[in-house]
């Protein structure tokens, strides 16, 4: 059964795949309004939200998650009937050193705007699965890791996290999940690769190859480099979750790949020849790559198999990761003041 989003509530939107998603949605909907909720900690900027398509259709509200005030005003005063949530810490390295954000925010928040959407939309409007949706944001990382020669996660693949960053994502799909199950509320989850694009935060892996070789400094890459990431590029990532909230069975997951399994070594390859080309140095970029430390746990491969959702909702991924990198680097060429880490 469609669903039509009308006004539409993006927690966590001044972040990377928030704020690509905004911008699509602004593109791609004329009629959609939107509300974009977001703490704006080290992982969202306002920046990310300048020069947005349709701006008198985008309201931005500086607030927490975990606010259950907050979150029942702005679902009532603009009648809300879509909350799309990404607000989450996702940053694993961080969630290692500090876990105590992750479990606040990817578990208490979920809950809160959880409960918010059960009050307002089943409690009070009396709503159904045709005038509302929650549409919750995860990852891969909440089924663990893979051998070489293991298959790809499914969505049936058993949870196995191995960091407090993916523990905390799979309890807010248990959440999720529990609030159909016992109370009704209309959901669908995505867990999805990861993403790579515009607006991403300079801590992530492709941002800071890209800063090292355009500041000359070492490269560095975890353990040996060998470690297996499928990659999705950001404006893939913005049309599957519109697919899944349109048209997505209700209480059903989707895994969203790109069919695009890379070592870490290989990436930092191809962006240094690229920019070889691009912004030549008097030597090579690769010879910057740096191997260091590993970090504790982590996670070897990662890779999705998207057919259910090809084969559903007939959707895949526009673009190769050949594609998809050069792109983004020659966005980060013309916006090198994303590439800052403060």
């Amino acid at each position: 059964m469609s669903f039509s989003p009308k006004n539409v509530l993006v927690t966590g939107g001044a972040g990377f795949i928030g704020s690509n998603y905004i911008r699509y949605l602004l593109t791609s909907d004329e009629t959609v309004n939107i509300v974009n909720v977001d703490n704006l900690s080290f992982a969202g900027s306002l920046k990310n939200l300048e020069n947005l398509p349709a701006p008198e259709r985008h309201r931005f509200v500086e607030g927490d998650i975990c606010d259950s005030a907050l979150m029942l005003s702005l679902l009532k005063e603009h009648d809300i009937n879509n909350i799309v949530h990404f607000a989450a810490e996702s940053h694993v390295d961080r969630s290692i050193t500090g876990p105590a954000a992750f479990i606040q925010s990817n578990l208490i928040g979920t809950f809160t705007v959880l409960e918010a959407a059960r009050q307002v939309w089943l409690n009070e409007k009396g709503w159904g699965e045709t005038q509302c949706r929650f549409h919750h944001i995860s990852t891969d990382e909440v089924y663990g890791t893979l051998s070489a020669d293991e298959p790809a996660f499914t969505e049936t693949t058993p949870y196995a996290p191995n960091s407090p960053y993916s523990a905390s994502k799979a309890g807010s799909d248990h959440l999720v999940r529990s609030y159909l199950h016992t109370y009704g509320l209309p959901v669908t989850t995505s867990n999805c690769s990861n993403n790579y694009g515009a607006y991403q935060h300079g801590e992530k892996f492709i941002p800071t190859v890209i800063r090292a070789c355009l500041n000359h400094d070492s490269i560095p890459v975890y353990g040996d480099g060998t470690n297996i990431r499928d990659w999705l590029y950001v404006d893939d990532h913005c049309t599957a979750i519109d697919k899944v909230v349109r048209q997505g069975k209700i209480g059903e997951t989707y895994n969203v790949g790109g069919n695009n399994e890379w070592a870490n070594n290989d990436i930092a390859k191809i962006i240094c020849t690229l920019l070889d080309a691009k912004s030549p140095w008097d030597k090579p970029y690769e010879s910057l790559i740096t191997f260091v430390t590993d970090r504790p746990g982590h996670d070897w491969r990662y890779a999705i198999n998207g057919e259910k959702l090809k084969n559903e909702l007939t959707w895949s991924p526009s673009l190769q990761f050949e594609q998809g990198i050069e792109k983004t680097v020659d966005w980060y060429l013309a916006n090198q003041n994303y590439l800052r880490v403060i």
